[in-house]
């Protein structure tokens, strides 16, 4: 069985294809009606994905790990933005999370926390315990281009999908 037409991608079930998917993603992923493609990992990056393989800027997202502190407190959080926005990170996503003192995670620190790949982080099958930001914007663009946890590979998912992951909360992420 084949999935939808998005780039120049073949995309399947992502249930049928196990291996595309890093370990968290897998176990997380449960029912969710999700497509995974290979491709070569030297082009994960967003700019890179989408020109080689025809993917439109708009019907990509980013996922972004930041660490907020406030009272010698740490969190991690992700953050989900269509590759065409950026998100306002001092702004509403410090001042959602209630910290005084936000900044993008480290790789080594992404990487361990997640269990994932940097490049390839998403917020299907993150901690428990980790808020997961989603730009209004992604969850009104249909179908998009996530990573899977890995580098050599992306899931296809419509954004409203998304919305209902357990610690998922919409707002207006985006940069004026």
């Amino acid at each position: 069985m084949t999935g939808p037409v998005l780039g120049k991608l073949e995309w399947k079930p992502a249930a049928e294809v196990p291996e595309l998917l890093a370990a968290p993603v897998r176990d997380a992923l449960g029912a969710l009606p999700a497509y995974a493609a290979g491709i070569d990992a030297e082009l994960a990056d967003t700019a890179a994905f989408c020109a080689q393989y025809d993917v439109p800027m708009a019907a990509s997202a980013n996922c972004v790990v930041v660490l907020g502190k406030r009272g010698g407190e740490a969190s991690y959080a992700a953050v989900l933005v269509l590759a065409t926005d950026r998100a306002d990170v001092n702004g509403v996503i410090r001042k959602h999370l209630g910290v005084r003192k936000i900044s993008f995670a480290a790789q080594d620190d992404a990487v361990g926390s997640t269990g994932m790949e940097y490049g390839g982080i998403t917020p299907i099958g993150l901690p428990a315990d980790w808020p997961v930001l989603v730009d209004e914007a992604v969850v009104q663009a249909g179908p998009v281009v996530i990573g899977s946890g890995i580098r050599d590979s992306k899931i296809l998912i419509d954004g409203s999908e998304l919305a209902k992951l357990p610690t998922a909360t919409v707002l207006d992420l985006a940069q004026p």
